[in-house]
């Protein structure tokens, strides 16, 4: 049986990343269908397998649960701290289910109401709920207001969900949503950029690796491969008129070649002048490294792809370019050296770049269906689809981490102190 997990980032007032919700999909038969007792053993058997730390990367799960799920206890594989309990209208007319949810409040755990309206039928377990989560598809809707109002008056918690403009965006924060989800979101910005910015901690690293006595190029790629902006600008700078290059430069590692130790040493030197802008949101470098990995991955499965590994790469990382750029994905990628089957598969979605495009995003959606369509027209086994999401993600948070620590740390600096060799004494 195919199962599949995705999680969705939510952001709180801030706009840090605190949550991410688990969206999950079994064949053809999903969580939400309260009688099928075969879907509710599997997610239980499903999330004992994993590592839901690792997967969540530390941060709280949000998690909707049927009756079913409710009854058989799933939520104790969560910490009572890092779990919210979502819940839907089949839990509010199951008497059983009601009675448990009282026990899980008591117990520690956080719930959060699906899909809130101004109805009677809600207000027997208001009592019960921290998070009331609103639907902002239509963000001026009078039942947005009013259902904002009421959780006010109740001191809970809002989530607004379903955040897919920026219209829905700016309205959230109009009405001071503390939670906020959605398409939109993965999209924000903490600033206006109007230059491409670079993840800081990221670009300490490579002006250290370029300062060895003896640079590794390998190492110094893979730096420059872990962010979006850095290789964009590489690129660019390549293929610009000054190098008048006969071919254009679609690699990293071809593009360090080109360059040669000393003007790449002046490129970073260049770069360092904008260090300390932090204009883009971390959330969004990391969602472009994450589909960079993922695209990748799965274009090892597919026969015949028009791109190459190291673009199947590209394709995820520019897939952001728009958004940090603000401006048009067509515009973005006007001037760089990409193959135009990866132009259309990003600004039209055409062609197997296209399919592969669209497959990730559906993933990252949890639109399963089409996720599904997509697979079978890529030839992609669709088993395969989930085990390599959770490769990417171990993999995208163990590095995300690493970038996030300050570098000079206390443990780096205890490493450096455990390789050094000490002193002989006189």
């Amino acid at each position: 049986m195919d199962a599949y997990i995705a999680r969705q980032p939510i952001m709180d007032k801030e706009k840090k990343v605190v949550a991410y919700e688990i969206l999950y999909h079994q064949d053809s038969n999903t969580m939400y269908n309260q009688r099928d007792y075969r879907v509710a053993n599997a997610v239980a058997q499903f999330f004992t397998q994993i590592d839901s730390s690792n997967f969540l990367d530390g941060k709280d799960a949000f998690l909707t649960f049927t009756p079913n799920l409710l009854m058989q206890n799933i939520p104790r594989i969560f910490l009572e701290s890092k779990l919210v309990i979502q819940i839907e209208d089949n839990v509010l007319v199951h008497p059983v289910a009601q009675m448990i949810i009282q026990r899980y409040q008591k117990q520690g755990y956080r719930l959060a109401l699906v899909n809130f309206e101004f109805n009677n039928r809600y207000f027997n377990i208001l009592n019960l709920v921290d998070i009331l989560k609103v639907d902002f598809s239509d963000p001026e809707s009078d039942n947005v207001r009013t259902s904002i109002s009421i959780a006010r008056r109740f001191n809970k918690k809002v989530a607004a969900f379903n955040v897919n403009t920026p219209e829905a965006r700016e309205k959230a924060a109009e009405l001071q949503c503390d939670y906020i989800q959605g398409e939109s979101v993965a999209t924000i910005t903490s600033a206006k950029v109007k230059q491409v910015d670079h993840l800081q901690s990221n670009f300490f690293r490579l002006m250290v690796a370029i300062t060895h006595e003896e640079p590794d190029m390998t190492e110094i790629a893979g730096i420059v491969e872990l962010d979006v902006t850095l290789t964009y600008s590489l690129l660019k700078m390549v293929n610009s008129a000054y190098f008048a290059l006969a071919n254009e430069v679609k690699d990293v590692k071809q593009a360090l070649t080109i360059l040669g130790l000393g003007q790449l040493k002046q490129w970073v030197y260049l770069l360092s002048f904008n260090s300390d802008s932090g204009g883009l949101s971390d959330e969004l470098i990391k969602i472009s490294f994450q589909r960079a990995n993922f695209c990748q991955k799965l274009a090892e499965s597919i026969k015949g792809f028009p791109l190459s590994h190291s673009e199947a790469y590209l394709m995820g990382m520019f897939s952001t370019l728009g958004t940090l750029m603000e401006v048009s994905i067509e515009d973005a990628l006007a001037k760089l050296p990409v193959s135009e089957a990866m132009k259309k598969g990003l600004i039209s979605q055409e062609g197997q770049a296209g399919d592969l495009y669209n497959l990730v995003l559906c993933y990252e959606k949890g639109n399963w269906g089409k996720m599904r369509r997509y697979a079978e027209k890529l030839e992609i086994p669709v088993g395969i689809i989930a085990q390599k999401y959770f490769e990417v993600i171990e993999y995208v948070n163990e590095m995300w981490n690493e970038l996030m620590r300050p570098f000079g740390s206390d443990d780096e600096n205890e490493q450096a102190e455990k390789e050094t060799p000490p002193a002989e004494l006189s």
